[in-house]
C-alpha cells in the first residue's frame, strides 16, 4: 500500500508530504484547490507522459516520489526480484521533469526506462478517474472487466499462446503462398538449367584437368620435337653431348687435384653435375618415349573444354567455378520443391491448430459466461441501493464460433442495462443518463477493485453526478472496499468523506506573486468542520456542524 508521498515544485505545489494509512483516505478541499494533485502525482510514478507545464513556475526541476509497502504483494516482489530491483518489503518510485521537460525515473534508486515503471506500477496501484465512466461503454473494455472478474488468466494466456502460434504459422503460409507462382517459374527455369549442366556432368576440379591437358596436346608436337632435340645435346650426340663435356672435364681434374687440392671443391661439384645430366637425360628420355600425338584425344579434349567455356559464359560464372554453380542450382531446385511440400503441411497444420484454438477459445467463453452471470447479479445488487431499484443489468456473451481468431477469444462481450420497469435491456450508451452511468460504472469499478490483488485504489472524483442517500451507499461501497484495500478517494460530497477511515484536506494560498497548494490531515474536530462546509457552503451555521456531527458518528457506527 501507498505509505508515503512527496512532492516538490510540481504544479502548484512548492513542498508536500503525506502519510497514508490503511483502509478508506478522503481527500477534500475547496473547488481549484488542486484536490486531484496527488492522484496526478501519483499517475507519474505509474509513468503517465511529462511535460514541462508540471514543473512550478521558477523551478529548475519537479520531483514526485512515492513509497510503497509492498510486503503482502507477492506479484510485485516477483517482478522487483525479477528486474534485479528488490530492496526489503518496500518500493520507493521517484520521478524528476526538467523545466525543458525531459523526465527521469527511479525505482529504488535505480535508473528505469518509462515501460518498467509502468510495469511495476500496474502491481501495485491503480487509478480511477472522473471519465473512467465512459471506459466501461466500450465491448473491449467491457469484456476485459468480465475477465478480470472471472481471474481466468491461464484461460486467457492459452487463447493468447495458441492465437499467437496459429498467426504466425499462417504468416508463414501466406508468405509461402504469394512466392507460388515465382517459385514455379524459377523452378522451371532451374529445371533446363540444371538439366543442360547433368548433361555435361563436369566432375569437381575436372575443368582445371581439361585446361592442362589441352595446353599439352596443343603442343604436343613442339613439346616431342625440343625434347627430343634436348636428349640428343645432353646424352646422345657422338661429336659433343653435355654429359661426355663434364665427364671428361671430371677425369682431367681428378688428376690435376694431386698438385693442387683446392680443385677437389670444383671435382665434387662436376662430379654431382654429372650425375644429375645423366638422371635428366633419362627421365627425358622416358618423357619423349610416352609422349604421343593423339588427334583424336586433342579433338574430344578441345570440344569438352570449349563447351565448358561456353556454360561459363551462358550462365556468368568463372569456368572453374562451374562445377559449383551446378550444385548450387540443384541445391536451390531442391529447397524450391520443398518450400511446396512445406506449403501442403503447412495447410494441414493450419488447420489443427485452429482447431485448438477454437476449442480453446469455448472453454474461455464458457468461464466468461459462468463468472458474467455473479457479475451482472453483484451490479444489479449495488445498482440497486444506489436508487435504481428497478434497474436490471445483464452481461450477454456472444461466440462466434466461425469469427475471425483473436488473441481474447472469439467473444463480444455487451453490458445490457434496463432503468425503468417495462423497457428492454439495451446497450449502455443508448439507456442510461450520465448520473445512472456514474453509479453503474462506480459499481462496477468497486466490484472490479475488489477482485483485484492490487493493494491501493484511487478514485479522483468518480462520484460525479451522485448525491443525497445515494452518495450514502456510495461512502458505503468505498468503505467496505476499504477493509481489504486501501482506498483513496478524491470526493465533494459530504456522505462520501464521511465514510472514510481518514480525511485529508486540500487547500490553496494565494498571494500577488504566487500561488501554494497544502494538503493536511483532519483530526476529528476540523473533519466535522470540512464536512459541515462541504454541507452547508463556507458559512458554518450551528445547523450544518450539528449535521456533520451526526453524519460522521452515523458513518463510523
Amino acid at each position: 500500500m501507498l505509505t508515503h508521498l512527496s512532492i516538490r515544485n510540481f504544479a502548484v505545489v512548492k513542498t508536500l508530504d503525506v502519510d497514508f494509512t490503511p483502509g478508506m483516505t478522503a481527500i477534500t478541499g475547496e473547488t481549484g484547490a488542486g484536490k486531484s494533485i496527488s492522484v496526478d502525482a501519483l499517475g507519474l510514478c505509474l509513468g503517465e507522459r511529462a511535460d514541462s507545464g508540471m514543473v512550478r513556475t521558477g523551478a529548475a526541476k519537479a520531483e514526485v516520489s512515492a513509497t510503497f509497502d509492498i510486503k503482502q504483494q507477492k506479484a510485485a516482489l516477483e517482478w522487483l526480484n525479477e528486474h534485479e530491483l528488490a530492496d526489503a518489503d518496500e518500493v520507493i518510485i521517484r520521478r524528476v521533469i526538467s523545466s525543458e521537460g525531459r523526465s527521469k525515473a527511479f525505482i529504488n534508486g535505480t535508473p528505469v526506462p518509462l515501460q518498467q515503471l509502468k510495469g511495476l506500477g500496474q502491481q501495485i496501484l491503480s487509478i480511477h478517474g472522473q471519465h473512467a465512466h465512459q471506459h466501461i461503454l466500450k465491448n473491449e473494455n467491457q469484456k476485459h472487466l468480465v475477465d478480470q472478474y472471472a481471474e481466468h488468466q491461464q484461460l486467457l494466456d492459452k487463447v493468447s499462446s495458441r492465437y499467437q502460434v496459429l498467426r504466425a504459422q499462417k504468416q508463414q503460409y501466406q508468405s509461402l503462398l504469394e512466392g507460388q507462382k515465382q517459385r514455379a517459374d524459377r523452378s522451371q527455369l532451374l529445371s533446363y538449367q540444371i538439366q543442360e549442366l547433368d548433361e555435361f556432368d563436369l566432375a569437381e576440379g575436372e575443368f582445371i584437368e581439361l585446361e592442362i591437358e589441352h595446353k599439352k596436346l596443343s603442343h604436343s608436337q613442339t613439346l616431342l620435337e625440343q625434347s627430343q632435340i634436348s636428349f640428343h645435346q645432353l646424352y646422345e650426340a657422338e661429336d659433343f653431348n653435355a654429359l661426355s663435356a663434364v665427364q671428361n672435364s671430371v677425369d682431367r681434374l681428378t688428376e690435376l687435384q694431386e698438385h693442387d687440392p683446392s680443385l677437389s671443391p670444383i671435382v665434387s661439384m662436376l662430379t654431382e653435375a654429372s650425375i644429375q645430366i645423366d638422371e635428366a637425360a633419362n627421365e627425358l628420355r622416358a618423357y619423349t618415349e610416352q609422349l604421343e600425338i593423339d588427334p583424336m584425344r586433342m579433338q574430344n579434349v578441345e570440344a569438352r573444354y570449349s563447351q565448358a567455356l561456353n556454360l561459363s559464359r551462358k550462365h556468368n560464372v568463372q569456368p572453374e567455378s562451374l562445377y559449383e554453380f551446378h550444385q548450387n542450382l540443384n541445391a536451390e531446385y531442391k529447397g524450391l520443391v520443398q518450400d511446396d511440400s512445406l506449403l501442403e503441411e503447412l495447410e494441414e497444420q493450419l488447420a489443427l491448430l485452429e482447431l485448438e484454438y477454437r476449442k480453446a477459445a469455448l472453454q474461455l467463453s464458457s468461464s466468461r459466461k459462468k463468472a458474467a452471470k455473479a457479475f451482472a447479479k453483484e451490479v444489479e445488487k449495488h445498482v440497486h441501493q444506489m436508487n435504481m431499484a428497478d434497474t436490471q443489468f445483464e452481461i450477454t456473451i456472444e461466440h462466434d464460433e466461425l469469427g475471425k481468431p483473436h488473441s481474447s477469444g472469439l467473444d463480444t462481450v455487451r453490458f445490457m442495462v434496463s432503468t425503468n420497469k417495462g423497457q428492454a435491456k439495451d446497450q449502455l450508451d443508448k439507456v442510461v443518463s450520465g448520473g445512472e452511468l456514474s453509479r453503474i460504472g462506480l459499481a462496477i469499478q468497486v466490484i472490479s477493485s475488489s477482485s483485484s490483488d492490487i493493494a491501493t485504489m484511487i478514485f479522483d472524483e468518480v462520484d460525479s453526478g451522485i448525491s443525497g442517500s445515494t452518495a450514502s451507499v456510495v461512502g458505503q461501497l468505498l468503505r467496505k472496499l476499504g477493509h481489504s484495500t486501501q482506498v483513496i478517494c478524491v470526493t465533494h460530497l459530504p456522505q462520501v468523506a464521511a465514510r472514510a477511515h481518514n480525511q485529508m484536506f486540500v487547500t490553496k494560498f494565494s498571494d500577488k506573486n504566487t500561488t501554494e497548494t497544502h494538503m493536511i490531515s483532519l483530526k476529528e474536530n476540523e473533519r466535522i468542520e470540512e464536512l459541515a462546509r462541504l454541507l452547508a457552503g463556507d458559512t458554518l451555521t450551528e445547523s450544518a456542524i450539528a449535521n456533520a456531527k451526526e453524519l460522521l458518528e452515523i458513518s463510523n457506527s
